[in-house]
């Protein structure tokens, strides 16, 4: 029976057993696309990653993504923490491990930045694959239906609830209050209402408080997904970062925002992003974290 080796990191955190957990299958040569959605189910983490030779061997590697129940393009603990797991090998397919990686994913190629102390990897930076994406509003009531608060507390005044996209699609939602954020909890009949309204396979719905200009407490719901809650979403905190700086005045600007998420959870996770806008347009988004590792062994398939 074949074996293939997987290391487990919590990602967007330096504390084991916080943050957002990851599966990384190192080496995933020989094994199907139906085997690899199986051992996601079955890790049962909202993402696992599969590591592969790249097509060109210019980029580091070939990176698959995995939730529960599809293939994604694009996520953003999923690279951090593969980041941080081949950062640590002193060679990935034949070839040495330097400090910059660049994986080749379905949204596009990720440029990754190996993040270091004392030349021990500590974690990685990411760039988003792909420019910023908006798409529909939904409706205050809607928003407020899925998460169980009332729609008074879903806020307009910044922006009416809209999807975004940096290379994976959310719902993006502010709310009054940290006691709403506490409080929500997600609705799986609206949400199913809410993907077949908006004409989406997944609605993935993330929350958020802006507690300072560019400080931010959210939470993530997709249990469409089998995700029910997300202790870390850098593909959401991209596409929130990226959208805020849009609709910010400055038509130049260059600002650090920080994320917090996964609190209600237990698995307090901080996400670092920066973003650039020029002439208007955001033009770069980078995502951070550290990571740690948890557990180690081989899955037979």
């Amino acid at each position: 029976m074949p074996t293939a080796e997987y290391v487990t990191v919590d990602v967007f955190t330096s504390e084991r057993f916080s943050g957002n957990p990851l599966a990384v299958i190192t080496d995933a040569r020989g094994i199907s696309d139906e085997a690899m959605q199986k051992i996601a189910a079955e890790f049962g983490y909202s993402e696992t990653t599969f590591v592969l030779p790249p097509e060109d061997p210019e980029n580091s590697a070939c990176v698959r993504i995995f939730t529960p129940t599809v293939e994604v393009p694009f996520a953003g603990h999923p690279n951090v923490g593969t980041a941080y797991v081949l950062g640590q090998r002193p060679e990935l397919f034949g070839t040495p491990v330097g400090d910059r990686l660049r994986f080749e994913e379905l949204a596009g190629l990720v440029e990754v930045e190996l993040l270091r102390e004392e030349s021990r990897v500590i974690g990685a930076t990411i760039r988003a694959p792909r420019p910023l994406d908006v798409g529909d509003e939904v409706t205050p009531d809607l928003i407020a239906r899925c998460a169980s608060i009332e729609p008074a507390m879903v806020l307009t005044q910044t922006h009416a609830p809209i999807f975004a996209s940096v290379g994976l699609p959310f719902a993006l939602a502010e709310i009054d209050s940290l006691e709403a954020l506490g409080a929500a909890c997600p609705d799986l009949s609206a949400f199913r209402e809410a993907a077949g309204r908006h004409q989406v396979t997944d609605f993935s719905l993330f929350l958020y408080v802006r507690q300072e200009p560019w400080r931010v407490r959210a939470r993530m719901f997709a249990p469409l997904d089998n995700v029910m809650e997300d202790p870390a979403t850098g593909s959401a905190s991209a596409a929130l970062a990226a959208y805020l700086a849009t609709l910010a005045e400055e038509a130049d600007l260059d600002t650090h925002i920080t994320v917090e998420q996964g609190v209600e959870m237990g698995r307090a996770s901080v996400i670092e992003l920066d973003v650039r806008k020029q002439g208007g347009i955001v033009r770069d988004v980078s995502i951070s974290g550290r990571c740690v590792s948890a557990m180690r062994g081989a899955i037979d398939w």
